[in-house]
């Protein structure tokens, strides 16, 4: 019994394996087959993430409607109102009468759910001194916020004035809500 060698690509093809031709052209038809689906899979990537922007495009147009909306519905006179709001960021512009207009349709807009920040580009025709403004946190009532504010808890009709129609009835501020407070009461 001996050992013979044998040149292992050369002979007959008798179905028992592939040659190095056909297993290259195999592995080179597999490898065109993964970046094939890879190709598919990033492109459906793109497209799910291209679907996604022009969603959230679509919703923040929607809000931006809906907070011009209500500033019109709340009566504030403001010409030309646009209101743009970008990922929780409204940004305002328009011309108003007043100060007072011009800090209560921030307010309005910046009490809003889903608006975090408010940019403004409002154009005030008779400028005046800026209220201080004021956060409401737990325990807040509009008599104590008057009375930090004015010396006096019986002028917090002055701040529930100064914040309608926002505000609807004074003993209903939430924790978080941005109020107005005038300079004099």
């Amino acid at each position: 019994m001996g050992v013979f060698d044998f040149i292992r690509e050369a002979g007959a093809k008798v179905g028992i394996g592939d040659s190095k031709e056909e297993k290259q052209a195999k592995a080179a038809a597999a490898s065109a087959e993964r970046a094939a689906e890879m190709s598919k899979r990033v492109k459906a990537r793109k497209a799910a993430a291209a679907k996604q922007a022009q969603m959230r495009r679509l919703d923040d147009s929607k809000k931006a409607m809906g907070l011009e909306r209500y500033v019109r519905e709340l009566g504030f006179d403001v010409k030309n109102l646009d209101i743009r709001y970008d990922d929780g960021v409204a940004t305002i512009s328009g011309t108003v009468a007043d100060q007072e207009t011009r800090e209560r349709v921030i307010l309005a807009v910046g009490n809003v759910a889903d608006v975090g920040t408010v940019e403004e580009e409002i154009e005030v025709e008779a400028p005046a001194e800026e209220s201080d403004m004021h956060v409401v946190v737990s325990g807040d009532t509009l008599s104590a916020i008057a009375k930090e504010h004015y010396g006096d808890a019986n002028k917090y009709m002055a701040i529930f004035e100064a914040n309608r129609p926002m505000l609807s009835d004074p003993d209903k501020i939430y924790i978080g809500q941005v109020l107005r407070i005038p300079a004099s009461a």
